[in-house]
């Protein structure tokens, strides 16, 4: 066992350790208009129905399309998009068409009308569930009714944000399915 010798670390600091899921691309679509949000405050809520919740900032241009329409995809890009995933974060949709702009597919989705991202190895079609926490704090809570996943992709390289302008990338993967408690599975 490794004993680790700690400093004090910044507060402000602490979501570099804290954020462990995967950056995201959200696609989304109001009347005609798509736009890409680049999202990296998320989490799992619930397994059955499949729930996820999601901070969206109400000054990003995808806050109205999202709270009109009430859907979304949540689409999980690997390292080859890094560029793409840092690019659609530092631009704004009312001003350009991130799809063509930063060569991403928009594809049809099959249960909502925000279209899919084609390059992402993973699309989850959302439809929102709960929407209590949108006006004070732009929590939504999605519930996932279709999911596209590349299963070739057996060890996806995802992007986790740790703030500053870093990432970590993920993608090995160890098993102690054997340990676990069949209900904890």
């Amino acid at each position: 066992m490794t004993i680790f010798e700690k400093s004090n670390y910044p507060l402000i600091d602490v979501r570099r350790h804290l954020e462990t899921g995967p950056i995201v691309l959200v696609s989304s679509a109001w009347k005609g208009e798509t736009n890409i949000m680049t999202m990296g405050w998320h989490m799992m809520m619930q397994f059955s129905p499949a729930l996820f919740g999601c901070y969206i900032w109400a000054g990003n241009h995808s806050y109205d399309l999202i709270r009109n329409s009430q859907e979304c995809v949540i689409n999980i890009p690997t390292i080859d998009l890094a560029s793409q995933v840092v690019a659609v974060g530092n631009s704004t949709g009312d001003k350009i068409d991130k799809f063509s702009e930063f060569g991403l597919t928009p594809v049809k989705s099959d249960m909502v009308n925000a279209p899919l991202i084609k390059e992402c190895y993973a699309n989850f079609e959302c439809q929102l569930s709960d929407s209590n926490l949108v006006g004070e704090y732009g929590l939504f809570i999605w519930e996932v009714v279709m999911a596209h996943v590349a299963i070739s992709v057996r060890n996806p390289k995802t992007l986790h944000y740790r703030g500053q302008g870093e990432f970590m990338v993920a993608g090995d993967k160890i098993s102690f399915r054997e340990d676990f408690k069949p209900q904890n599975l």
